[in-house]
């Protein structure tokens, strides 16, 4: 399809973007909610991008080597379904009319499980930007395994759109620097700089030069004074692409709801502009007063071409990957395998077992494991935020990502919420099952992170280590508490919390197996180990719970998760000193242990067996497993500074008052 000649292409330019603008517009106007402040203001950006500048194919949202786009102002959604709609994606007109709706495919803030052309769920402030990093990360990875001379079959660029309030947020601090130090030369911001904040001016609350601030992290810094001056924009991101050693920030002065009576305000950021504004905004850009959702026969066709130039782009990328597989066939054949979510058949043969004579904490069973299975997983990348010596979370040998790109450990630094959304945006890139790691109670600063991989359902993996008040002398600041609660409280987030070695290999086999976002739970201090001649470890651990020990007709249960399945196992033997039959249950995993069978979870904990809780944590939850006539030893206190075994029993964590208190539940 050409493009009709009535229109110079000047005009033509403008008329698309003003299609752009005014669809989003119709969409917010037509919901009664929304956002219509920024697309006015950024539909030029856009425009520039999916039009001309990025290389997508609207036929194929999942072409591994497509230029990666992320709204991290995703209030601005209306904008980017708009652009999805126009360029050819699987998102039709009506679907725009259905925005905010009930069920669609248009919700609020940009959803990657609900749209297809949306690289990662944006919504929290922030993220889109640090997860953005995350892709760029993926990128040059992926490049320095893949890429030989003449067959480059990973070479693409990432941009993310993003506001002050992107800015203003911490993890923004986090990522650039992040991004800076890695030398991310093909990551482009493109501010959307418009002083206007929800409150009003962003003079009340953001006044620091935004420019140099990039500049002392090593960014790429241009700025474009007029937002509508495509020229002007195209040539700054032309530029950033040339700058291959840094990543790029680019200021564009926009005007928020550019062309509407409100323009340049704040009440224009978050909500409709109403029946009369919608009629003045179209009449200022020349569009019929009343009709919604208008696209003239010029723009859509002009719009059309952007599928038509990825379709070639695609289509020349095919060629120079059957060039590639015939040239390198074990390398594109494991490209292929990852990306499409694959593990290398017979993988978990790699996963050692772990003998019963040595106890071994199970942050070192970790370590010992992820290097095991280096060489058959290679697509397992990532690293620590300053604590590898720690978490163990490292491969040896293995080279460092920031020297060497094909590296597979990233040295993230102190930035817990930066490196989980980072994390969160190699999973969505594809080829990579990453992860990152830290100490368990600095889960909180990333909280949100972790709950975006779960939104997404991104194979994100989040490994943490020091688990319980068992650390030790740190004391309540490093003891996590609450942690466990709230982890396990958010939607399709598995947990593992594993009790000896043998379950740490199986929560690992199971985490890089399950395709879905996961968290583990690791002990600084050594645990005895589960002996897998009797007992089917990896069994028992994929259903989540499972009886570790039993008894003929026990007369209660005692439930353990992590480094306090012990205690259960020495109150067991004290109250069969007694004559008292007990069974101990390992439970690793609420979630797996939910999705079982109602006979099975009736197998391990039958209703009409008292049941006793241990763990080194809130209690709060527990009574789901325990019951009504049940008891739980947990903590709704923090811990204390000591060393590990003395906190443990100063707080009550003992075979003895294990038994003690599970003997008041029988009758």
């Amino acid at each position: 399809m050409t493009p009709p000649a009535s229109l110079s292409p000047a005009q033509l330019d403008q008329l698309s973007i003003n299609t752009l603008r005014l669809l989003a517009v119709d969409a917010v106007q037509k919901a009664n909610s929304g956002h219509p402040g920024a697309p006015l203001g950024c539909a030029p950006i856009a425009y520039l991008l999916f039009h001309k500048l990025m290389k997508h194919n609207p036929a194929n949202a999942k072409w591994a080597d497509r230029d990666r786009f992320v709204l991290s102002n995703g209030h601005a959604s209306a904008l980017l379904y708009s652009v999805l709609h126009l360029t050819g994606y699987k998102l039709t007109l009506d679907d725009l009319k259905s925005f905010r709706q009930w069920h669609s495919i248009t919700p609020g803030h940009p959803e990657s499980t609900d749209t297809e052309g949306v690289e990662v769920t944006t919504g929290p402030l922030g993220q889109g930007i640090a997860m953005s990093v995350g892709l760029a990360v993926a990128e040059k990875h992926l490049a320095a395994v893949y890429n030989k001379p003449g067959h480059e079959i990973v070479d693409h660029y990432t941009y993310s759109l993003c506001g002050d309030g992107d800015l203003m947020e911490g993890i923004s601090h986090e990522a650039a620097s992040l991004a800076g130090t890695l030398g991310l030369g093909k990551l482009t911001w493109l501010y959307d700089d418009n002083l206007i904040s929800l409150d009003g001016p962003t003079e009340l609350s953001f006044t620091e030069d935004v420019l140099k601030r990039f500049e002392a992290y090593h960014w790429h810094v241009q700025i474009v004074e007029d937002g509508n001056d495509l020229a002007a924009i195209e040539a700054a991101i032309e530029a950033a692409k040339a700058e291959t050693t840094r990543p790029s920030f680019i200021a564009v002065r926009t005007v928020i709801g550019y062309g509407s009576p409100k323009a340049g305000t704040n009440a224009v950021h978050g909500e409709a502009l109403g029946p009369d504004n919608v009629k003045a905004t179209k009449k200022f850009f020349g569009f019929p007063e009343d009709q919604s959702f208008y696209v003239p026969e010029e723009a859509a066709a002009n719009w059309a071409q952007a599928g038509v130039k990825g379709a070639a782009e695609e289509a020349d990328w095919n060629k120079l990957f059957e060039a590639y597989a015939k040239e390198f066939p074990e390398l594109a054949a494991q490209f292929k395998r990852t990306f499409a979510g694959e593990l290398k058949a017979g993988f978990e043969k790699a996963i050692p077992t772990f003998p019963i004579e040595k106890k071994v904490a199970t942050r070192n069973a970790g370590q010992v494991v992820m290097n095991a299975v280096a060489n058959d997983v290679p697509e397992l990348f990532g690293g620590a935020a300053d604590l590898t010596a720690s978490t163990k979370t490292i491969f040896k040998p293995g080279a460092n990502f920031h020297i060497d790109p094909a590296g597979r450990n990233v040295f993230f630094g102190v930035r817990e919420f930066a490196m989980c959304a980072a994390v969160n945006g190699m999973a969505k890139h594809g080829g990579l099952i990453p992860f990152g790691s830290t100490f368990f109670t600095f889960s909180d600063y990333a909280k949100s992170a972790i709950r975006m991989a779960a939104l997404m359902k991104s194979h994100s993996l989040f490994i943490f280590t020091h688990d319980s008040i068992g650390l030790g002398e740190d004391g309540p600041t490093h003891q996590p508490i609450e942690q466990l609660t709230m982890l396990r409280a958010i939607p399709h987030l598995t947990d593992y919390r594993p009790a000896d070695a043998n379950e740490t290999a199986a929560a690992w086999r199971l985490a890089l197996e399950r395709n879905e976002p996961a968290f583990m739970a690791l002990s600084r201090q050594d645990l005895p180990i589960i002996d897998t001649a009797k007992i089917d470890v990896y069994g028992g651990v994929s259903k989540g719970a499972y009886i570790l020990e039993d008894a003929a007709s026990p007369k209660v249960i005692l439930i353990g998760t992590g480094s306090e399945v012990w205690f259960c196992v020495d109150a067991k033997k004290l109250l069969e000193a007694e004559g008292i039959a007990a069974r101990v249950v390992s439970f690793p995993s609420w979630e797996l242990f939910e999705k079982q069978s109602d006979e099975y979870k009736s197998s391990v904990l039958p209703a009409d067996v008292p049941k006793f809780a241990v763990e080194a944590g809130s209690p709060i939850a527990w009574g789901k497993w325990v019951g009504s006539t049940g008891d739980v030893l947990g903590i709704d206190h923090f811990g204390a500074s000591a060393p590990g075994p003395i906190v443990y029993e100063k707080l009550g964590f003992t075979g003895a008052n294990i038994a003690a208190r599970a003997k008041k539940l029988i009758k």
